[in-house]
């Protein structure tokens, strides 16, 4: 054969130009000596690959966001405050009163009452008022709302108004207020004047500035005419005094009769060393009307100086001493009783034909008259009856 292979002669021929060469191949009679890996070549390898691969899943997982620290947790939404609208009022009429029936003086007289709140840098202090009237003045006690540098009132369906303070009288401890609500209900008014002893009272107020708008009590007219003197020096005449009970946070509400007329403003309650003794006062309205009218008019009282001092004089009769009027000790100079014609020694036992027989009744009666005022005083001189016209002075307070 002429093609590279073996001939008869066992010679090997040179590789035929073109065919292919297989001199890189060991050939089958060959052994060749294979080289056994380095086994730290190995282990280095399958760390590297192992480090390799870690490496690859950590930038995947980076990639893909696994290793990013969470978001803090976020507070849950709060809406706004919804906006109000404030209820409609009541437009019912006010209910009849069936006289000496309490449900019914209090449904009437509820929407009238206020609780009044001053503060003053010795703190919160409060008490109560009364709806005087239309044009928003409320009546309260002096000592209520003396010092307060604000004043606010509440009304029974919780509105609450900031009140101005118009003017405010110690003598008698009233003070009026106003604030701009324009849907007020104004209290009935009713008389001091014709009170009987044992008629119904009750008394409607904020007693302890309790939530939920004011308090009823109720009892009776136990008293007419008490004279009390307050802590401070300050001496109230002509009080109404009942057993409604009163307590801390009432002053300054309403006493009513029993159709539901305002007769009193109530302003204290007597203690003694067992407590309260159920004894209530009430400053009488005719009393409070004119103090609170000039309060409102000239925004101060100008209160009546008759200028005497005296003791009441006492009458003897079958050997019992009785009050008969008020005897003058002293005058005091250029006073209105001495420009009269008055006299010491006189006994004064009326003024403007009202009967005088003590001095607390005298000193009632002048905290009803003011100043420039003139009256006509009823005198007992030397065993003689008199009348001498007086124009009163001013009392300086």
């Amino acid at each position: 054969m002429t093609n590279g292979g073996p001939d008869h002669t066992g010679e090997r021929k040179e590789p035929v130009p073109g065919a292919v060469s297989y001199v890189d191949q060991p050939s089958p009679e060959t052994k060749v000596e294979q080289k056994r890996p380095d086994v730290w070549t190995v282990v280095m390898g399958i760390v590297g690959g192992a480090l390799l691969g870690t490496g690859v899943t950590l930038a995947i997982l980076g990639v893909t966001g696994v290793f990013e620290e969470p978001p803090p947790p976020t507070a849950p939404t709060i809406p706004p405050p919804p906006t109000l609208t404030i209820p409609e009022p009541s437009t019912a009429p006010l209910p009849a009163v069936d006289p000496g029936v309490t449900g019914d003086v209090a449904e009437r007289a509820i929407p009238s009452i206020v609780t009044v709140e001053s503060s003053s840098f010795l703190g919160q202090a409060g008490g109560s008022g009364v709806v005087y009237g239309t044009d928003g003045y409320l009546i309260t006690n002096h000592h209520v709302i003396d010092g307060a540098s604000s004043v606010a009132v509440v009304f029974f369906d919780g509105a609450r108004y900031p009140a101005e303070v118009i003017g405010s009288d110690a003598l008698t401890d009233i003070a009026v207020l106003r604030v701009a609500r324009p849907d007020l209900s104004p209290i009935d008014v009713g008389t001091s004047a014709h009170l009987r002893i044992g008629e119904m009272a009750v008394a409607v107020g904020n007693p302890l500035a309790l939530l939920g708008g004011p308090s009823v009590t109720s009892g009776i007219v136990s008293a007419l005419g008490r004279t009390l003197e307050l802590d401070g020096g300050t001496t109230l005449f002509g009080l109404v005094q009942t057993d409604a009970p009163i307590t801390r946070g009432s002053s300054g509400g309403a006493l009513l009769d029993g159709s539901a007329r305002l007769i009193g403003i109530t302003t204290a309650i007597a203690v003694s060393d067992v407590g309260a003794e159920g004894l209530g006062f009430a400053i009488p309205i005719d009393m409070v009307i004119g103090i609170a009218n000039d309060l409102i008019e000239m925004g101060e009282v100008r209160h009546a100086l008759l200028g005497v001092e005296g003791t009441t004089a006492l009458a003897e009769e079958a050997g019992a001493q009785y009050p008969a009027g008020v005897l003058v000790g002293e005058i005091l100079p250029d006073s209105a009783y001495e420009q009269g014609g008055g006299h010491v020694n006189d006994v004064i036992v009326s003024l403007d034909d009202v009967a005088i027989r003590t001095l607390d009744e005298l000193l009632t009666a002048l905290r009803m008259r003011r100043a420039d005022q003139q009256v006509v005083i009823g005198v007992i001189r030397a065993d003689a009856d008199l009348e001498i016209d007086v124009t009163l002075g001013r009392l300086e307070v």
